[in-house]
């Protein structure tokens, strides 16, 4: 039995699932190996516009493997290093796809699942999930996983988070800007081909370039080669064929291409 799967629909909707339930879909080193490939897949995979996170079973991921852990114990600085960019390398892969991309977590995140998480444009979770930063109750710290938790919750909640390891309901989650919406199991589903229809009626070179947007600018002084930049951008876009396209669509008042049935 494969550990992640790839599926990807006729509309281009690319669904990685972490199938490991008997484990609460907890991670090694290689299943952060095969998560790393399936994201790379999807990032360079043309057909795909919109990629989903999700796993099976009742648990989203109890983070690392206690197999994994036990390893861990015997490894050398230099083997936890090798370790730790392993990991580092799959989380940079998901928080940089050049595709939105959406969390399903319908259960239990813990340690660095909380990290997939982060890394994802936006997460949709069951009032049944809860989330936990739990390594320092055993020594360790978050940090790997660190740059993307702290970009999503901000330094204040992570500075509690990190250091009280203590548990937080999806409505806390949702507070803290973890997760876009919280919803009952029985309509997760639902409300994630919501997300995924906005998406959909978007022009998909305006969607990553958006996404890239946000990268670039963010946190950086609005001065002179910004505005520049910002300005050249637009600018690009709107000769691109499909910023002609959409604007054409607008004002003729129908339908863009990327709307129309292939």
């Amino acid at each position: 039995m494969s550990t992640v799967i790839t599926h990807i629909d006729e509309r281009g909707i690319a669904t990685v699932t972490m199938n490991n339930p008997d484990k609460h879909n907890a991670f090694d080193d290689a299943i952060i190996a095969e998560l790393t490939q399936a994201f790379n897949a999807v990032a360079s995979d043309d057909s795909v516009r919109i990629v989903v996170l999700a796993s099976a079973g009742k648990s989203f991921s109890a983070g690392a493997d206690l197999n994994w852990m036990k390893r861990m114990v015997g490894y050398t600085h230099a083997e936890n290093l090798r370790d730790s960019h392993a990991l580092a390398e799959m989380l940079r892969a998901l928080n940089f796809m050049p595709k939105p991309t959406l969390a399903r977590v319908q259960g239990a995140a813990f340690g660095g699942a909380v990290g997939l998480v982060s890394c994802c444009d936006m997460a949709v979770a069951s009032t049944r999930a809860s989330f936990c930063l739990s390594e320092v109750k055993i020594g360790l710290i978050p940090a790997t996983i660190s740059p993307y938790v702290v970009a999503a919750i901000g330094p204040r909640a992570s500075r509690r988070y990190f250091t009280t390891a203590e548990r937080f309901s999806a409505d806390t989650a949702k507070q803290l800007g973890l997760v876009s919406e919280v919803v009952e199991a029985d309509t997760l589903d639902d409300t994630l081909e919501q997300l995924i229809a906005q998406l959909l009626a978007n022009s998909p070179a305006a969607v990553k370039a958006a996404k890239q947007l946000v990268f670039d600018v963010a946190d950086r002084v609005i001065d002179t080669p910004l505005i520049a930049d910002t300005c050249s951008r637009i600018a690009d876009i709107r000769v691109s064929e499909e910023g002609q396209e959409g604007l054409s669509a607008f004002l003729e008042k129908r339908p863009a291409s990327w709307l129309q049935p292939q």
